[in-house]
């Protein structure tokens, strides 16, 4: 039923056209600035707050609606078929690393975010790797006055976030906390990235000053709360990769029924049938790895990770096979700006490396079987 509300939600709100409206309408717009502007459509996502649909993860006694992964995992599924450009699935993440922390902070963040506020995670190193360790920003002073520094990367949805959750080191350990958009010292630098229904920017802090109230995770508590949160972080991320690729094999489906070439549709050739077969097969394989991984977060903590890990592997390398097939089978279109498949293959390639990558996981995930 949510799945259902949050698609036909969409599909009026969201679809193709307004999205080539938002961010592929001119190209020297979008690149020739140096940045990606990344535009995005604020009364979507108003709607989608009053679904309910931005704190579909936040527990009821938060004021959420307190569902389970595989609820929130649909939705991210949906988000990915129309390739929303909002804050969802930063403010998503962010939940589930803001659950994972028992303290006022932690509450007080997530009421928020049920109110509708779209918050990020700061918490990727420089490498690209989920931080748990923590060494780009530092946290100093009491924890009644902390004060950060230093430089995070990777942040996503930087610009449509009214805070971030950010992750720092102290003498004690990594903490996490809150820090608003326009604190005093923040600045935020804009990545240029390839995926234009996103932004990404860089966070530094130049003796941010916080108060008591913004600490989520005292130091020493943060590094629980991220790697807990990490297997439900993977499946969102997996989930929408798995959404979007629906949506390049359905278009492409549609396309070799109509294109004809040599007296015949495109289907009717072999070297176009098993291409698409194997879109669908990849497709159902990531996406049973997903869900299995999302009732593993739900019911069975102990294997989500290895789970998780598993699922966003599987959702990278069905990525890149459903991107380069669809453009493929698109022929001379495939990759030009007036196909709308290059937004979808862009998304793709940003979610392929978005919190590690297949090889990442895989190298992870190896130590987890030893």
């Amino acid at each position: 039923m949510v799945r259902d509300s949050v698609a036909r939600y969409l599909a009026d709100n969201a679809g193709i056209e307004s999205l080539r409206a938002l961010v592929a309408g001119d190209p020297e717009k979008a690149y020739g600035s140096g940045e990606n502007p990344a535009p995005w459509n604020e009364q979507t996502w108003q709607g989608l707050v009053e679904l309910g649909v931005s704190s579909l993860a936040v527990p009821e006694s938060n004021g959420g609606a307190g569902m389970k992964m595989v609820a929130v995992a649909a939705v991210a599924e949906e988000a990915g078929r129309v390739a929303l450009p909002s804050p969802l699935v930063a403010t998503l993440v962010a939940t589930c690393v803001a659950r994972e922390a028992d303290s006022p902070g932690a509450s007080a963040l997530l009421g928020e975010i049920a109110g509708g506020a779209a918050v990020s995670l700061a918490g990727v190193r420089a490498d690209g790797d989920w931080q748990v360790d923590c060494e780009e920003v530092q946290a100093s002073g009491s924890n009644d006055a902390p004060v950060l520094s230093g430089e995070a990367t990777f942040v996503q949805d930087a610009r449509k976030a009214g805070s971030f959750l950010v992750a720092a080191k102290a003498e004690a350990g990594v903490g996490l906390y809150r820090v608003a958009a326009d604190a005093p010292g923040l600045t935020i630098t804009p990545d240029r990235i390839v995926d234009l229904t996103r932004d990404q920017a860089r966070l530094k802090f130049n003796g941010v000053e916080l108060d008591a109230d913004c600490v989520v995770a005292p130091p020493g508590q943060g590094s629980e709360a991220l790697m807990a949160a990490l297997p439900a972080v993977l499946v969102i991320v997996a989930a929408d990769m798995c959404g979007a690729a629906e949506w390049q094999m359905q278009t492409t489906a549609d396309y070799a029924r109509t294109r004809v070439q040599f007296d015949h549709p495109l289907g009717f050739f072999q070297a176009v049938k098993h291409p698409t077969v194997n879109m669908m097969l990849d497709i159902d394989r990531a996406r049973s790895l997903v869900y299995a991984a999302a009732c593993a977060v739900d019911c069975e903590p102990a294997t989500a990770e290895r789970l998780a890990r598993m699922a966003k592997a599987a959702a990278s390398d069905m990525a890149g096979f459903c991107s380069g097939r669809s453009v493929q089978l698109h022929g001379g279109i495939g990759f030009t700006w007036e196909c709308d498949l290059h937004l979808y293959f862009k998304r793709q390639c940003h979610n392929q490396v978005l919190y590690g990558d297949a090889g990442r996981q895989r190298d992870k995930l190896a130590a987890l079987l030893d």
